[in-house]
């Protein structure tokens, strides 16, 4: 990977959001004025909008609250790496199985290649979102992996209404919504062979505060600023409070399978009760979704009656 240390210095000074001279950041650093600019140019291709005034130097467009690798593993037990930039934390960790310790974690400030569902680009901007992914073994096998988006998105909701947010739902399989609104994407992806653990790797891409401008998204998508209209939130402690979540649900999940989590699915579930369309490939089933059922398969009522089905996306019909 590049050594990014130079712009990550410069990034920090910067990070308080005021003005700073080049002048003042090249002597701070250690490197020249037009060396500064260039690291100056070199931020702005992560996505960040910094401004240069005559006479007052380069100022970032607002504060940035930066992740704190010491800090995130001074309070997890779980191993914790943190890049500046990667080109996909799931992917990062996908090459790296063999080396990992289950509950190993690994999170970004950027993501240049970070990756969907059905390989769909996730769309990412430097210290504006979060991206966290966790290798854990399963030894219950890939059979038993099936349901895992859903535990995974049970604990990032129960997680945020413990931080005092309200209003955050699950969209089956893997997808968090606000008010019909994405917040958050999860991605599981794991190797392993019939008959042996299943080695995953699970992944979230969380809406922060991103600009007007990350505007590649081709579905409605909304941040957690303006969930909670400000931007008055620690990105460190909601790391914390994500993998400490995902470590307690994932256990738990080995101790007892789906059978705890489908009520707590159901309570949170964006959809429940109201009229929605499943797209499977060329096949479409219009119903009213009835939440999930003991598998993590979601149930639709439709005219033939309860169906349940255990692949493909749903969305609302009145969106047709």
């Amino acid at each position: 990977m590049k050594n990014h240390s130079t712009k990550l210095t410069v990034l920090k000074v910067l990070s308080d959001g005021a003005f700073h001279s080049g002048e003042a950041l090249g002597t701070r650093i250690g490197i020249s004025r037009a060396a500064v600019s260039k690291h100056i140019q070199g931020i702005q291709q992560w996505g960040l909008d910094i401004y240069r005034v005559q006479g007052k130097g380069y100022q970032l467009a607002q504060p940035l609250n930066m992740l704190d690798a010491d800090y995130l593993q001074n309070q997890v037990s779980n191993p914790v790496e943190l890049f500046p930039v990667i080109d996909s934390t799931n992917q990062y960790m996908l090459d790296r199985i063999s080396t990992l310790s289950s509950g190993a974690v690994c999170l970004a400030e950027h993501q240049e290649q970070g990756r969907g569902r059905r390989g769909r680009k996730w769309v990412s901007s430097f210290g504006t979102n979060l991206y966290l992914s966790m290798y854990w073994r399963l030894e219950a096998g890939v059979a038993a992996a099936m349901g895992l988006s859903l535990i995974v998105g049970v604990a990032i909701v129960e997680a945020i209404e413990q931080l005092g947010i309200e209003g955050v739902k699950l969209k089956w399989p893997n997808d968090v919504y606000y008010q019909d609104k994405k917040l958050a994407g999860i991605l599981v992806e794991m190797s392993g062979q019939t008959g042996g653990a299943a080695n995953l790797v699970i992944g979230m891409g969380m809406n922060l505060s991103m600009r007007d401008r990350d505007n590649e998204i081709d579905q409605p998508f909304t941040t957690l600023s303006e969930v909670i209209g400000n931007d008055h939130f620690d990105r460190n402690q909601l790391a914390v409070a994500f993998i400490q979540a995902w470590d307690r649900a994932l256990h738990h999940y080995e101790q007892v399978g789906m059978q705890d989590f489908v009520e707590r699915w159901n309570r949170t579930d964006n959809f429940i009760n109201r009229p929605v369309k499943l797209i499977m490939g060329q096949k479409i089933v219009t119903g009213i979704a009835r939440g999930i059922d003991d598998h993590g398969g979601i149930r639709i009522e439709t005219e033939h009656g309860m169906e349940t089905y255990i692949g493909g996306e749903i969305s609302l019909r009145s969106n047709e």
